[in-house]
């Protein structure tokens, strides 16, 4: 509400991605504010607060206050019912695909997020990814971890500790450049799935194999200290 009425700006829309509370519970008062539509999906497990219209895959709406038409592209994974918002070159993706990684598997399964990962990855490269958190730079640790001879995820870690010691966000990023540094998007990769191989003490027989062992890794990965 401060960085709006600093700019001298309004709220046109709410939109919604997925049902997480760090993602919904400043809803109400937005609206007392700046009574507005929300819009959000239409298949979470939990009910989303003052939600006007209910969005499921392969809806398309527009909203006139931004002057702008969506595709609804739903990616279940990280809650059964997460959506993205798809418009010309602008994704915003909420919890699924993050820069140099992807959203924990609250609900849904490892075949429904690497599902909804390829497709989000099919967009076009000069899409820009506007995710829901500023993960960039951990994630690229461990993306380096995994494929440690990678020249894209190695700069785009230097990249990243500086606009973020500038106090400056590292996103948006771009489908192209996820493409290059995203694991998770790279599970038909030789060298992803050979660390996950490796990671796993097995041979993994598919992509979606590759994708779990890769998530598991995450989960519990801690990232080394650099620097003094």
């Amino acid at each position: 509400m401060r960085w709006i009425e600093a700019r001298g700006l309004t709220l046109g829309a709410i939109l919604v991605t997925h049902h997480h509370w760090d993602h919904t519970n400043g809803i109400g008062e937005l609206r007392q504010r700046w009574p507005v539509d929300v819009y959000g999906p239409a298949h979470e497990n939990q009910p989303i607060e003052a939600l006007s219209f209910p969005l499921s895959d392969g809806d398309q709406i527009r909203v006139e206050a931004v002057d702008a038409n969506f595709d609804v592209i739903g990616i279940p994974g990280h809650t059964l019912g997460h959506i993205a918002l798809h418009t010309d070159d602008l994704l915003f993706c909420g919890d699924t695909l993050f820069s140099a990684g992807c959203g924990r598997l609250f609900e849904g399964t490892a075949a429904q997020m690497h599902h909804s990962l390829q497709r989000l990855a099919r967009l076009a490269p000069e899409t820009q990814v506007f995710c829901g958190h500023e993960y960039t730079e951990a994630n690229l640790a461990f993306a380096l971890a995994v494929e440690p001879d990678n020249e894209a995820a190695r700069t785009q870690l230097a990249l990243t500790r500086e606009v973020r010691n500038a106090g400056k966000p590292s996103l948006p990023s771009t489908i192209g450049l996820e493409r290059k540094i995203n694991p998770f998007l790279r599970c038909a990769n030789a060298s992803v799935a050979s660390a996950a191989n490796t990671h796993s003490r097995k041979q993994l027989a598919n992509e979606v194999e590759v994708f779990a062992a890769l998530r598991s890794w995450k989960d519990h990965f801690k990232a080394p200290v650099v620097g003094p």
